[in-house]
């Protein structure tokens, strides 16, 4: 729900401990030097600001979620715990830039405003607060933007409350702001690849390079929700088969993943995007596994990554990368409590600029109690 003034701390219904990462997207990371400081707790965050958005009638409370826990805290053969797999990176020349809204200008051509959206993962009602807090939609949730442009950079799904909610309204936004001049439209994101997955594979095996592996089982492990699967239709997976997986915009190089496993689909992104539409075309499980695998991948863009963030600009155009998947809480090291029900929680005020200023992470966090990002580019300090 989205937390007003008046009511009680957000409690998400996913954890630290439900941010699963395999085998297959992990990157060695060098452990922590003996002695080194603990990270300091993040301050108790204020009560967000109600914000007048349509009514939204709650998903009612249901026992935990096979895709939400693990037995006996015993994570399944193959996957490892959050926090093992997401090292804390807090840099000294990394910067987090608050998002203050600014007068709406557009492009040189013309074209309005460009917005970009990070991950949702079924969280509906923040989604539309955060809308409405840039002024591109009503207190009905309708488009309110005119000719702006809204991307949002995917996982729309799994961990939260309503995934084909957010579907649903992101398909509409689309028809609506097209018929006022503007575009809203969509990347695919990692969990994209894995809904497609588990309802047209579901428990075919797949190879997964480190063993036999199922679509149904990674989906449940990363999150997701019987809710959505059972409101999943043909609409919807064609809808999200049909989505790009990288862009260009105004110098911004928009992806949803932050790893160059792009780079394996094409030099150009048209190729990138033929390919990707293709593959998911041509119904073969493992070669959808392969791909969901790939862009499952993170964190290519840390330490010394401005040389990967510099090779994907010369491949596919653009001065900046833009990205979601990776939480910024973890890139920042500030992480909540695993219970959530303290009202602490990451402190996230806007995107997060690294990799010598040539990208910005856009995930909040929000499945985390962080921050469902809504940010006009390019970013005004």
């Amino acid at each position: 729900m989205t937390q007003g003034a008046s009511q009680e701390p957000v409690v998400r219904t996913a954890t630290l401990r439900d941010f699963r990462v395999p085998p297959y997207a992990q990157t060695p990371v060098p452990p922590q030097s003996p002695g080194a400081p603990p990270h300091p707790a993040p301050p108790e965050r204020a009560p967000l600001p109600q914000t007048s958005v349509p009514p939204h009638t709650p998903t009612p409370p249901h026992p935990p979620h096979p895709g939400n826990v693990a037995p006996d805290d015993e994570p399944p053969e193959g996957y490892t715990p959050t926090e093992r797999d997401l090292p804390v990176i807090n840099r000294g020349d990394t910067a987090q830039v608050r998002a203050v809204p600014e007068p709406q200008a557009g492009s040189k051509d013309g074209r309005g405003p460009l917005f970009v959206v990070g991950d949702v993962h079924g969280y509906l009602d923040e989604l539309l607060a955060a809308l409405a807090a840039q002024g591109l939609v009503d207190a009905e949730g309708n488009w309110a933007a005119g000719n702006a442009r809204l991307w949002f950079l995917g996982d729309f799904t799994d961990r939260g409350p309503d995934g084909i909610g957010v579907i649903d309204l992101v398909m509409r936004l689309s028809a609506e702001a097209a018929a006022a001049g503007g575009y809203c439209k969509a990347l695919m994101g990692n969990h994209e690849l894995l809904l497609i997955g588990a309802k047209r594979f579901s428990d075919t095996p797949v190879n997964s390079g480190a063993g036999t592996a199922t679509f149904q089982a990674a989906w449940l492990l990363n999150g997701g929700q019987k809710s959505d699967m059972d409101r999943l239709q043909d609409v919807h997976l064609q809808w999200m088969s049909r989505l790009d997986a990288v862009v260009e915009e105004d110098g911004h190089l928009l992806m949803h993943s932050d790893t160059t496993a792009y780079l394996d689909y094409g030099s150009t992104i048209e190729d990138v995007n033929d390919t990707v539409h293709a593959i998911l075309t041509r119904h073969d499980a493992d070669e959808c596994w392969d791909l969901f695998r790939k862009l499952t991948k993170r964190f290519a863009f840390r330490d010394e990554g401005a040389e990967a963030v510099r090779e994907l600009l010369a491949t596919y155009g653009g001065q900046r990368v833009v990205h979601g998947h990776s939480p910024i809480p973890y890139l920042l090291g500030e992480v909540g409590s695993e219970d959530g029900g303290d009202g602490s929680g990451p402190v996230v005020t806007g995107p997060h600029v690294y990799a010598d200023g040539l990208a910005i992470a856009m995930d909040g966090g929000v499945t985390m109690a962080g921050k469902l990002l809504v940010v006009q580019l390019p970013l005004h300090d």
